[in-house]
């Protein structure tokens, strides 16, 4: 029956569904299309920025688990095809470690990647990925992309019809594996069954699922299992000492990267089996057989009640682990929560709550379009006898299914506070101590499953750790930042006949600080500028920053040249024995002679841009680092100025990029100096720091700059 006869026989008023298995079809058809091993169609999730799987193919499903929901600005990449709107290719294990290293702890096999968007050219609807084993070639067919491209687009256009049509999707079982075996007759069947049960070894068959779809009779004896009880059920379900993650995740290895995998395990009490799995796409072929004493394991093997938690809770546990290592300040870790935990778990809103002074405060939170409706939180004495303070005194995570299960144990002025319907309040416990509670909230009922209860709390831990790291990275940034404020000058004096503009931009590796500084000094009539860079990223580099700016303000101060400015500090440095170098810039300005006299020591030349809009990189004699020769010279260069001249001076952080020749960048500096030279100074700073911000991942250096432009007289 067709779609539209199916439209037609609905009862009227009534939305009709999409009448045949959609992305089913499509994901199956991909596969074909590319012979490619397994893929997944995720659809973007109403009102979230969310994508959730909604058929998977080739693999267990429980294999993506930590995936099943994620949200677009993770680093995955179905999430990155979407964001970029474009195919997103991973030729294999290597490359998936170094790109995303989340997905490389949790499934560290052979195995190459495509995924790509599903999307119109107006509206996303969602994404699909496909994998091949690892054996695939390391770059992606013109034939294969052209192929997954067209499957996309197809799709995508199907969706938008439904979408306009108010057709929904129906929900759609996953795909059988490609490729399935054909089947034989049944004297083949039963003769290859007397074969297999005459061989001196064991041989099992595992469908996709780990369930075991035949076993010979040497199997069962190997095992010390009977045959009944080994089909239909998981193999290390139905063989308490293989059930190991260890051993598991050597199934997955061999279906994942479709090579042959082996492993030896401990049947008590002593004896060793060796299993070797050989994959297809539909399953593996299992051969057992008796091992060698392996006394070099030191690893005891499972018992039988060790009750050994299932592989896909630990496949999420590692997931989000990884994410949250990446977190730096407390407001990353309260966006991987977001972004990682929150649609991994299905909740819609989340709030962390720290402790201080003996009350909570809101570190921050997300989901809430009320900003107002989590303000009750913030303050809260530990005393009150509310959700969060109960987590955070008892260290004891607490779940409420629904809002009636929360308000029998507490008031509602305390228990509902944020409208939700249930709620995990996961306590924060890091080195022994309270840190604080993460509140997972759920906009309808929700139960919460015994597994799922182990799996949250032991995020709580994950994220305890991080919150705790994140904390004292946090103190120590405002104390960082704090001194560089306080040795940078918060202003620059006004000058009759100069115009100056300065910025400082820190490093985005590391603590935020660096020892790149400026100043301008107005003394006796004249103007004096200094830029410099003290080598290092640090409290120690910005604290010996400061120590030579007050040094050369106070040398220019009492009168001394150029150069003797310059030789005064380096000793100075040397005294010090802080034992970092540092290069600096220093120029007399003299308006009236309509010059500059300048000293170099190993710092980038200056540039000049004269009132024609010509730049020239001035070429100035100098001297070695500060704080290399106690006995260096530095002479100077007098520079010629001319009214509507400007002078820039900035430090190496500015035009230095790794793979990018310096002088490239320097003339690439001029070049953009010439063009737009005319603005106000403050405009022009921006302009220069911009343009040299674009393309770039972050900044490896910190960066100063400071602008100089003669005034016409009067």
């Amino acid at each position: 029956m067709s779609d539209g006869q199916q439209a037609a026989q609905a009862p009227a008023g009534r939305p009709t569904p999409v009448g045949r298995p959609l992305l089913s079809l499509t994901l199956a058809a991909m596969l074909d299309d590319v012979h490619a091993h397994s893929g997944a169609v995720y659809l973007l999730a109403s009102h979230e920025p969310v994508l959730e799987m909604a058929v998977s193919a080739g693999l267990p499903r429980a294999f993506a688990a930590p995936w099943e929901r994620v949200g677009l600005s993770a680093p995955i990449p179905v999430a990155e095809a979407v964001r970029e709107r474009q195919l997103i290719w991973v030729g294999g294990e290597h490359q998936m470690a170094r790109r995303y290293p989340r997905i490389a702890v949790v499934l560290p096999y052979p195995f190459a990647l495509a995924a790509l968007p599903v999307a119109t050219a107006t509206t996303v609807y969602g994404a699909a990925y496909v994998t091949w084993p690892g054996s695939h070639p390391p770059d992606l067919s013109d034939r294969e992309r052209e192929h997954l491209t067209a499957a996309c687009d197809r799709l995508a256009l199907r969706l938008e019809r439904a979408v306009a049509e108010n057709r929904p999707l129906r929900a759609e079982p996953d795909l059988p594996a490609p490729g399935a075996a054909p089947s034989v007759g049944t004297f083949g069947t039963v003769e290859a069954t007397r074969m297999v049960g005459r061989l001196p070894y064991g041989l099992c068959s595992l469908d996709l699922h780990g369930r075991v779809g035949f076993a010979n009779a040497a199997t069962a004896e190997l095992l010390d299992v009977p045959v009944d009880r080994l089909l239909g059920t998981q193999l290390w379900a139905a063989v308490p000492w293989l059930n190991d993650p260890v051993y598991e995740d050597q199934y997955r290895a061999a279906l994942i990267s479709q090579h042959v995998t082996s492993f030896v395990a401990l049947r008590p009490p002593g004896e060793w089996l060796s299993f070797r799995l050989y994959p297809s796409t539909n399953g593996l072929s299992v051969r057992i057989s008796r091992a060698r004493p392996v006394s070099e394991m030191t690893r005891a093997g499972p018992q039988p009640n060790d009750g050994s938690p299932r592989l896909v809770t630990i496949s999420h546990v590692l997931s989000l682990a990884s994410a949250l290592t990446e977190a730096a300040g407390v407001q990353d870790v309260v966006q991987l929560i977001a972004d990682e935990i929150s649609p991994a778990v299905g909740s819609q809103a989340l709030v962390v709550l720290g402790s201080r002074a003996g009350r909570l405060h809101v570190l921050g939170h997300r989901g809430y379009p009320d900003a107002h409706t989590i303000e009750q939180f913030d303050g809260l004495p530990l005393s009150r006898q509310t959700p969060g303070t109960q987590a955070l005194n008892t260290g004891v995570p607490a779940f409420f299914d629904s809002r009636e299960q929360l308000e029998r144990l507490y008031p509602s002025q305390y228990a509902t506070p944020d409208g939700m319907g249930a709620w995990a309040y996961l306590p924060l416990i890091a080195s022994g101590r309270p840190v604080g509670t993460c509140v997972l909230g759920y906009a309808q009922s929700h139960h919460f499953a015994t597994d799922e209860r182990a799996v949250l709390t032991s995020l709580g831990g994950l994220i305890a750790q991080a919150l705790e790291r994140a904390l004292l990275y946090d103190a120590k940034l405002q104390l960082a930042q704090g001194l560089q404020a306080a040795l940078l000058p918060s202003s620059l004096p006004p000058l009759a006949s100069i115009e100056a503009a300065a910025r400082y931009l820190p490093a985005t590796q590391g603590m935020d600080i660096g020892g790149d500084f400026y100043d301008l000094v107005s003394s006796h009539g004249r103007a004096a500028a200094v830029i410099g860079d003290v080598q290092g990223h640090n409290v120690t580099a910005a604290g010996l920053m400061g120590q030579i700016r007050t040094a050369v303000r106070a040398y220019t101060a009492v009168g001394q040249a150029p150069e003797e400015v310059m030789g005064s500090t380096n000793r100075l440095l040397i005294d010090l024995g802080a034992e970092l170098f540092a290069s600096c810039l220093y120029l007399r300005l003299d308006p009236a002679r309509g010059v500059a006299v300048m000293a170099r020591a190993g710092h980038p030349p200056p540039l000049l841009r004269r009132p024609d809009g010509k730049v020239k990189v001035l070429d100035l004699a100098g001297g070695p680092l500060l704080g290399i020769d106690a006995h260096a010279v530095y002479p100077t260069t007098e520079v010629p100025l001319v009214p509507g001249s400007v002078l820039a001076l900035y430090t190496d952080g500015l035009i230095e990029s790794p793979g990018v020749d310096i002088e490239d960048a320097l003339a690439d500096l001029a070049r953009r100096l010439a063009a737009t030279g005319d603005q106000p100074l403050d405009e022009l700073a921006d302009s220069l720091l911009q343009q040299g911000e674009d393309g770039d991942q972050g900044r490896p250096d910190d960066v100063a700059l400071l602008l100089l432009r003669v005034r016409p007289p009067g």
